[in-house]
């Protein structure tokens, strides 16, 4: 299988499909490999390091969508992107179709077969290719949000971890999954004071075990949510359904009679984001402020760390990738269950049923 990797177009993302150690691998499993000129230069992976393990280099990503079967991206393949799509391709990255309708029917128009990372699932009822970009968000969403407190962001002018004598500030994680755990993680670490809600309580019991007195974990219930919002200093978004939109669990209400300059942080905006007044932004204008609350919601944050964010989404991905290029798609997905719940969209039709749900499209099972 002819195997093309194009650079990203979004804006500020430097990630890229395939480092050279994992093209490799598809061509010692004798997949060709065409990469864009300057695809991963932004992160240190020069051409010549492609052309070293036998990738070949093109000079524009029409020229990678012309030639090649599978198309191996990072981001959501662009409307520009999705014209050069045609009944021949492959694509797999990541998708977020669910608040995205133009780019689910530029998908179903092309006749392509779209496997989106964050669909695929695992044994454990977890999504292993959507979790590395997951723990990222998780960690930078803390650094994000400290440096958003700052006054001149338009914050309260707080340190997270207070200093002796001063308190730390308040922070409150929604949701209890893989980006919430590591956000924690971060907040603890810096010392802030640190709520965590979510609905399970298998989850709330496993953050209890690992992080002890140093976290108040809370069950998740829309009164106490409010009472905890509104006294945060920062809120972490990381609430997740696969494949879903978001729910909004923070009302423009609720952010209204928020703190002058606390701060929202939507970790799940690539969803749709799971506050109302959320909104995607880019890491050339990250923050916003509505109500006086400062909203930060990139809708690529791992790109900010793009060469640790590449090295661990490749970690993840290569396997299932190869998967697919040595079987074919039909195959792979026939001989795995897993990878078949990241078929999106196949042959005009989208087959995944929480996207055809939320965008009200015919359901159409692979």
């Amino acid at each position: 299988m002819i195997i093309g990797v194009p650079k990203e177009i979004k804006v500020h993302e430097y990630r890229v499909g395939l480092t050279p150690a994992s093209a490799s691998e598809f061509i010692r499993n004798g997949h060709p490999v065409f990469v864009e000129t300057g695809a991963g230069e932004g992160i240190g992976f020069t051409d010549d390091a492609y052309r070293a393990v036998g990738a070949e280099i093109l000079s524009s990503a029409a020229e990678v969508f012309a030639s090649a079967e599978m198309i191996v991206k990072v981001k959501e393949p662009q409307l520009n992107e999705c014209a050069m799509l045609t009944e021949k391709h492959l694509l797999f990255t990541y998708l977020h179709l669910a608040p995205d309708p133009k780019q689910t029917e530029a998908l179903m128009a092309s006749g392509c077969t779209a496997i989106a990372y964050e669909t695929v699932t695992n044994d454990a009822g977890g999504l292993p290719l959507l979790a590395p970009m997951s723990e990222v968000a998780g960690r930078m969403s803390i650094q994000a949000g400290a440096h958003a407190l700052e006054k001149e962001a338009g914050g309260r002018g707080l340190l997270l971890g207070g200093v002796p004598g001063v308190a730390p500030a308040k922070v409150v994680i929604i949701g209890g999954g893989v980006s919430g755990m590591n956000a924690t993680e971060i907040a603890v670490g810096m010392g802030a004071d640190v709520s965590v809600f979510d609905r399970n309580l298998a989850v709330l019991s496993k953050l209890d075990h690992r992080f002890r007195s140093a976290i108040k974990t809370r069950y998740s219930t829309a009164h106490d949510l409010e009472d905890a919002v509104l006294d945060a200093d920062l809120v972490i978004g990381a609430v997740l359904v696969a494949g879903a939109a978001a729910p909004k669990l923070v009302t423009e209400d609720m952010v209204r009679e928020m703190k002058e300059g606390s701060v929202l942080v939507d970790i799940s905006i690539d969803q749709g984001g799971c506050f109302a007044t959320s909104h995607p932004t880019t890491h050339a204008d990250p923050t916003f402020i509505k109500h006086g609350v400062v909203h930060y919601c990139v809708a690529n944050m791992p790109g900010a760390v793009a060469r640790t964010s590449t090295f661990a989404l490749n970690n993840a991905t290569l396997p299932f990738g190869l998967a697919l290029a040595n079987k074919g798609w039909k195959q792979a997905v026939a001989d795995d269950p897993h990878l078949k719940n990241g078929v999106n969209v196949s042959g005009g039709f989208v087959t995944y049923e929480a996207v055809a749900r939320d965008l009200g499209k015919e359901y159409r099972p692979l």
